[in-house]
């Protein structure tokens, strides 16, 4: 099995529960490692963070530049037309990273998926559509682009979803997290939606909560 090239921050104990989260566009695993210490988790919380690398494609929207991606993306208006092959190509990674976690003995419920932008997207995708129980789902400043086709698990119906969002965010405008939640409602899930007064980022009050939510699902 080949695996998504991946950067692991190992507990100072014995791993119990991992979060697996990936990055946006153009970005790399590196990305959200630099936010942990923010996180101000307990020292030792027995959590192991996975940071994906997407590979570097060819995007449309950015005129066909090569850069790190989880999927094309065609045209950026509210449509949001895409590469829908792609993505679910890299939800089937991010599955393969959970059941990886789980032969290395982390229990499916005690695993997170989480995703920012682009990485959300594919996280929505994973998640909801997983075969086996996850411990939460948490979606940042993205949207939800295969609701329409994605085939939902049983296994995570109950699953905990943690929305959150940049109220001035111009690039993945607020209407398009509002479309998520309302998609997930109308299927019977219980998101919790937030929003900061912030715009494509993620900000300090934000980064608390994240921390608060992690520690509920985790500790």
């Amino acid at each position: 099995m080949t695996y998504l090239p991946c950067v692991e921050v190992e507990p100072t104990v014995k791993a119990t529960a991992s979060v697996i989260w990936l990055h946006g566009l153009g970005s790399n695993g590196h990305d959200f490692e630099a936010l942990l210490p923010e996180l101000q988790l307990p020292a030792d919380m027995p959590v192991r963070f996975i940071f994906p690398h997407a590979a570097s494609i060819s995007v449309t929207i950015n005129g066909g530049v090569v850069m790190p991606a989880w999927y094309d993306i065609i045209s950026l208006d509210v449509s949001r037309k895409l590469n829908v092959d792609q993505l679910i190509d890299s939800a089937q990674c991010v599955i393969d990273l959970i059941e990886r976690e789980i032969s290395r003995g982390i229990a499916s419920e005690r695993i997170i998926l989480a995703g920012f932008s682009q990485g959300g997207a594919v996280v929505y995708h994973a998640a909801l559509s997983y075969a086996k129980p996850l411990a939460g789902l948490l979606t940042l400043s993205t949207y939800f682009p295969t609701s329409n086709i994605i085939q939902y698990s049983d296994a995570n119906r109950d699953i905990a979803i943690e929305i959150m969002h940049g109220s001035d965010d111009p690039v993945v405008v607020p209407k398009l997290g509002e479309m998520a939640r309302d998609d997930l409602i109308a299927a019977d899930y219980h998101p919790q939606w937030r929003t900061y007064p912030m715009e494509h980022q993620v900000c300090m009050p934000e980064i608390q909560d994240i921390a608060q939510w992690i520690t509920a699902r985790l500790s």
